[in-house]
């Protein structure tokens, strides 16, 4: 490790992260510990149990991360930590934490904003991986997740303008719920993306809603929709007086794979068109839900048809995890933000405004 080494503690919702990060790229160590199975019975999250979860978890992952990167306190430059947005009792256990180390070992402490974290995943590499591409300004990125969707342009590193977001909810609650609604679990975006795979007719149409020429999303409609087509394939199947007779498989496939496509078809659309418009140079796709192949694969598709470079991290760091706020904390650490120790929970921080920020 020859370059500037950052701590990254993330924690603001479900996933416990610890990571190691070098020159905010090279990938050291990366541990996540997972809550999925924990909130699974209840079909989402329950704030108090995942805070009690990251207590649980939040040292042995830096022990383990300790020991995946061979580093040591030498090595630490700063250290990083997810103050906002997320849920407030989980982001305090990463916050304490990393307040606390920082104090200890005489580091410096930068907050990251988990959305920023997001779009830094697209600069990551694995230290023993393959190179990849590093996205090119002006850019438009695209993120994703269970909590958030939004589409921003960057003409700069740490520099945003928010373009659209989501009015209402955002597309992974929205995947969880139909998820629910189809019998297919908790967290409905990877059932549902599963099921979607084994549809043959696709003859289940979902309503868009395009929202005019703006780049906002809404999901909520769907939603909406969502239930009243579920119902008549139940009506059809002959199961509507039935709560718990499950649809035939052939059907829930066919659903999946319609709600799938509404949902990529608005989100992809606008992007390419936010594209266009802004003479982008890449695009950017992050959060939780880029992690849905057909996403990726539509996306792709459109970039290249635009000669435009597409950059996607793996899944692992779509989701939430420690090496994505490592990232950003870097870029923010190079560019000589620091926090104090007086560092707090923003639930409800915002990554940018519809004006350049910076």
């Amino acid at each position: 490790m020859n370059g500037s080494l950052v701590l990254a503690i993330e924690s603001s919702c479900d996933e416990t992260g610890i990571a190691l990060i070098e020159d905010g790229r090279t990938i050291h160590a990366n541990v996540v510990a997972s809550q999925v199975a924990l909130h699974a019975a209840s079909g989402g999250i329950v704030p108090e149990v995942a805070a009690r979860a990251h207590l649980r978890w939040i040292i042995p992952c830096l022990d383990e991360a300790w020991a995946d990167a061979g580093a040591s306190w030498s090595d630490i430059d700063a250290v990083t930590v997810t103050y906002g947005p997320g849920l407030a009792g989980s982001l305090l256990v990463g916050i304490n934490l990393a307040k606390a180390l920082a104090w200890v070992h005489e580091k410096p402490l930068i907050g990251v904003n988990h959305l920023e974290g997001h779009v830094y995943a697209a600069w990551l590499a694995d230290r023993d991986g393959p190179e990849t591409v590093e996205p090119v300004f002006p850019l438009v990125t695209l993120v994703v997740s269970g909590g958030h969707t939004f589409l921003a342009e960057m003409t700069g590193h740490l520099t945003y303008r928010l373009l659209g977001a989501t009015l209402d909810d955002a597309a992974g609650e929205a995947f969880d719920k139909v998820g629910r609604l189809l019998g297919l679990g908790y967290p409905g975006g990877p059932a549902i993306a599963h099921a979607a795979e084994a549809a043959t007719g696709h003859d289940r149409v979902f309503p868009r809603a395009w929202l005019g020429d703006s780049y906002d999303f809404s999901f909520s409609g769907l939603k909406t929709a969502a239930r009243r087509v579920v119902a008549e394939a139940r009506a059809d199947a002959g199961i509507a007086d039935d709560p718990d007779a499950p649809l035939p498989p052939e059907v829930v496939a066919d659903l999946a794979w319609g709600f799938q496509d509404a949902v990529v078809d608005v989100l992809a659309t606008k992007t390419i068109r936010a594209a266009k418009a802004a003479g982008a140079r890449s695009i950017v796709l992050g959060g939780g839900v880029a992690a849905n192949s057909a996403l990726r694969a539509r996306l792709a598709g459109a970039a290249d048809e635009l000669g435009l470079p597409f950059i996607v991290p793996r899944p692992a760091l779509c989701t939430d995890n420690g090496a994505m706020i490592g990232a950003a904390g870097a870029r923010r650490f190079s560019a000589g933000d620091r926090s104090g120790l007086d560092l707090d929970a923003r639930p409800s921080l915002p990554l940018a405004s519809r004006t350049l920020d910076s």
